[in-house]
């Protein structure tokens, strides 16, 4: 499974991101669409191997409240659905 997501991660597009968001009405500005897309590059394993220990609260000035709330939700929602993979 690691070896799937760290192909998906390698190929993943700034635009992936954008788009990915659009669809969960998630509108990012520039600078947090940059955070979200250089986060996930730079820390996806460390997501991965310890999802339990992973505070996204940490990262709550990093976007408006609104998409903050939105984004904590998605990370909850696909953590619950993907987390007996992980």
């Amino acid at each position: 499974m690691y070896n799937i997501i760290e192909l998906y991660i390698n190929k993943l597009s700034k635009s992936d991101v954008y788009n990915f968001a659009i669809s969960k009405q998630v509108y990012l500005s520039n600078e947090e669409l940059d955070f979200t897309y250089e986060f996930i590059k730079k820390n996806w394993k460390d997501v991965i191997k310890n999802p339990n220990l992973f505070d996204i609260d940490r990262y709550k000035n990093k976007y408006t409240p609104e998409n903050f709330k939105k984004v904590k939700q998605i990370f909850q929602e696909y953590f619950q659905k993907f987390r007996n993979y992980l």
